[in-house]
């Protein structure tokens, strides 16, 4: 969850010099999960997935999903929302009335029960979205633990952020608060065998907080944590952050504000502040981006399908938000029903290359598991190289980030022998020194070994 204005942005930067929000290098205290060094992601809005939006008919799709190549299943909240200052004829998913019910719109706990235990027999894995922030204004707790939140001086509950006027902080200094969210979130993965969570607006939540959850709850299972956060400090308690870096620098080079080469830029930056094992999340769309800043085609236009292929090679887990393997070009409503049409698209066949090219070449594996990313030197700033390499595996991946056609040569030190185009199989490249390439605009090209 996203404020449609910069606040939340100045919100992050006053927590980052508190005590205990050092950008430093997080020092690893958990390990993710075995399964999820070559996992892939998938955002679920099961609201506007199908025609009813509910869980039963969401189960239909899991062959599809499965056959996509996607590994973990991320649902939006689940939770009752609440009723009193709703935005909206639905509500926010992100305005939880009952930390341990589901919304009945959704369908009963029977329900997704049912759901998590064939989203296992399909081989996959289910994150629930968890939000540790903020309630509903008519949430249990403002009657039974009102101490739980924060109030303005005349004793009245306040909003996170003005512009969440459906929702009311949480307060952490209250230690007692902590026992109760930790129970609730417990409740989860033993009643329904859950496999982890997704925080939302993690930063605006103690660290402290975090690490203790994650300590309790790895008393039950080991879980996969997401933390919807960018800061490098978040992975002292969470196996993956927001890679939002990466997404603003897609934008500003589709808008011509920014070139390939500063791709390379950031990623030499990205050394200083993440430990090799941090999981980054990267993605053209999501939720957030789909509703209040536009369509990957409304942002990145003819660059869209460039930037989903390199979302699926550099370093990174990759997410698919519901809807975009079908080429989905349409803001979501977020308060509303809003379906997602469905539809043939070739976005489909290059999701399900990619994840399954991630899946079974190492060098594209998540964190210390894949190979390290290595930029080759060349001689255009609209296009980037790059290899990625784990034992006998081998990825190199080029990009024409430019509406103009290219050509470049790289010098090579890496690269040496044959190779084969992911996605034209006719194509096999013979490599041997330098290299060149002449390239239409916004082309890519993927090379395997």
């Amino acid at each position: 969850m996203k404020p449609k204005t910069n606040y939340f942005l100045s919100l992050l930067t006053i927590l980052l010099v508190q005590p205990g929000y050092s950008q430093s290098v997080a020092v690893h205290k958990f390990n993710p999960p075995s399964w999820s060094k070559n996992s892939v992601i998938y955002e679920v809005n099961v609201r506007q997935f199908t025609d009813k939006g509910t869980f039963k008919e969401f189960e239909n799709h899991l062959p599809e999903l499965k056959k996509l190549g996607v590994d973990i299943l991320w649902l939006m909240p689940i939770n009752p929302i609440g009723v009193v200052n709703r935005k909206g004829g639905l509500g926010s998913y992100y305005s939880v009335k009952d930390y341990k019910r589901v919304n009945s719109e959704f369908g009963t706990l029977e329900d997704f029960k049912h759901l998590v235990s064939k989203i296992h027999q399909n081989g996959m894995y289910v994150i629930i979205d968890w939000v540790a922030n903020h309630t509903s204004w008519d949430n249990e707790w403002t009657k039974t633990h009102p101490e739980f939140y924060t109030m303005d001086s005349h004793g009245n509950f306040i909003p996170p952020v003005s512009d969440w006027a459906d929702v009311i902080d949480l307060n952490y200094d209250n230690k007692e608060l902590w026992g109760y969210m930790i129970d609730a979130m417990e409740y989860w993965v033993k009643e329904c065998n859950i496999d982890g969570f997704r925080c939302d607006v993690a930063a605006m939540v103690p660290i402290e907080f975090w690490i203790e959850a994650r300590t309790k709850l790895s008393e039950t299972k080991n879980l996969f944590m997401l933390a919807e956060a960018s800061e490098s400090f978040n992975h002292k308690a969470f196996d993956m952050t927001y890679n939002w870096q990466l997404k603003d620098l897609m934008n500003e080079i589709a808008a011509g504000k920014k070139n390939a080469t500063d791709i390379i830029k950031y990623y030499e930056e990205e050394k200083k502040d993440f430990n090799k094992k941090d999981y980054r999340m990267v993605f053209t769309s999501n939720h957030d981006e789909n509703t209040w800043n536009g369509t990957e085609f409304e942002r990145l236009g003819a660059a869209a399908e460039s930037f989903a292929v390199l979302c699926g090679t550099i370093s990174g887990m990759p997410l698919i938000y519901s809807g975009q393997e079908a080429a989905m070009n349409k803001r979501l409503r977020f308060f509303e029903k809003d379906t997602i049409e469905w539809k043939p698209s070739r976005m489909r066949e290059i999701y399900s290359e990619l994840n399954h090219l991630k899946k079974n070449n190492e060098a594209l594996w998540n964190g210390v598991y894949g190979g390290e990313l290595k930029f080759l030197e060349s001689n255009n700033r609209n296009v980037i190289g790059f290899v990625r390499e784990k034992d006998s595996s081998q990825v190199f991946a080029l990009f024409n980030f430019s509406p103009e056609k290219q050509t470049v040569e790289f010098k090579n030190t890496t690269l040496k022998g044959k190779y084969s185009n992911l996605f034209n199989t006719d194509d096999v490249k013979d490599i041997k020194g330098t290299i060149s390439f002449n390239l239409e605009q916004w082309q890519y090209i993927v090379y395997t070994k």
